[in-house]
């Protein structure tokens, strides 16, 4: 009986490895405007007992939603995990207003757990998942289905993804500004967020000053190279991807490499499409240069 038990739990264990996860969930649409639909959600989301952090257009457009929220067991999961993962804290919802219909989805909590926890992932593994089928619930109950979509990944490849050889992975962030303190990094890169340097606009901010650490949403405004150019190349419809983030740990402030962080979130990316976006990751990397300097 010992070595059915010992087989099975490895068995068990190959096989979760290569199971197909992805990275967003379509959650249905509605004849509805996007700001009803948006009420809608908010009220099921704080029955709840989520927190909304913010909202925004994305690409200032108003036709493109994004909601962001968490909870306390979220946050407090989050920064268990000391390599950026308070990153994962901030969950998505995207609504897009096409032809009188109002389309939702949600970017799939599990699928950044993995990307974000990695190996470590193992440690509340269970708790993680009874996190992600919670947040699916909301939108069962409120009669939706939810249909996964957005490219297939094994989870064995996702905890250590990348596009290809070569290229940045979770661990190569992008090294943004070094400060004297938490302290000044805060004060830095809230004032510049709200003088807009950039061109961009603070969606939202997560802030843990006991840990010193400080998670900003940042929407990219700038019409020639921001999320209006390159959405429009890769695909709107992983609009529950946006906004992109800066993370302020201690005095150190990063953000996660665009090579890495768009292609996590458009697996399915041709290298012919990919190539039409060289330029993205650079200047996402000048937009967070500026709110950090």
């Amino acid at each position: 009986m010992k070595r059915f038990i010992i087989a099975l739990t490895v068995f068990m264990t190959i096989t979760s490895s290569v199971m197909a996860i992805f990275p967003f969930y379509k959650i249905g649409e509605k004849n509805e405007a996007i700001t009803i639909v948006e009420n809608e959600i908010n009220e099921a989301l704080k029955s709840a007992n989520y927190e909304i952090l913010g909202s925004y257009n994305v690409a200032n457009n108003k036709d493109f939603q994004v909601i962001v929220f968490t909870n306390t067991n979220l946050k407090k999961l989050a920064l268990s995990y000391s390599n950026r993962g308070a990153l994962a804290a901030a969950q998505k919802i995207a609504l897009i207003y096409k032809d009188g219909k109002t389309s939702i989805s949600l970017l799939n909590p599990k699928y950044m757990f993995h990307a974000y926890f990695q190996k470590e992932f193992e440690k509340n593994g269970s708790i993680l998942i009874d996190e992600t089928n919670a947040i699916k619930s909301i939108f069962t109950e409120l009669g939706y289905s939810l249909s996964p979509f957005g490219g297939e990944v094994s989870i064995k490849d996702l905890r250590n993804y990348k596009y290809m050889i070569g290229m940045p992975d979770f661990n190569d962030p992008v090294k943004l500004n070094t400060y004297a303190s938490f302290e000044e990094g805060l004060k830095t890169i809230r004032a510049n967020l709200e003088a807009k340097k950039g061109n961009t606009v603070k969606v939202y901010e997560l802030i843990s000053e006991d840990k010193n650490i400080a998670v900003f949403g940042v929407g990219l405004l700038d019409v020639e190279e921001g999320e209006k150019h390159f959405l429009s190349i890769i695909g709107e419809d992983h609009l529950a991807a946006m906004p992109y983030e800066i993370i302020l740990q201690d005095n150190e402030a990063t953000m996660l490499h665009g090579r890495f962080r768009i292609a996590l979130f458009w697996p399915e990316l041709s290298m012919s499409t990919f190539t039409k976006i060289m330029s993205t990751p650079g200047k996402v990397e000048e937009f967070m240069e500026a709110i950090s300097k």
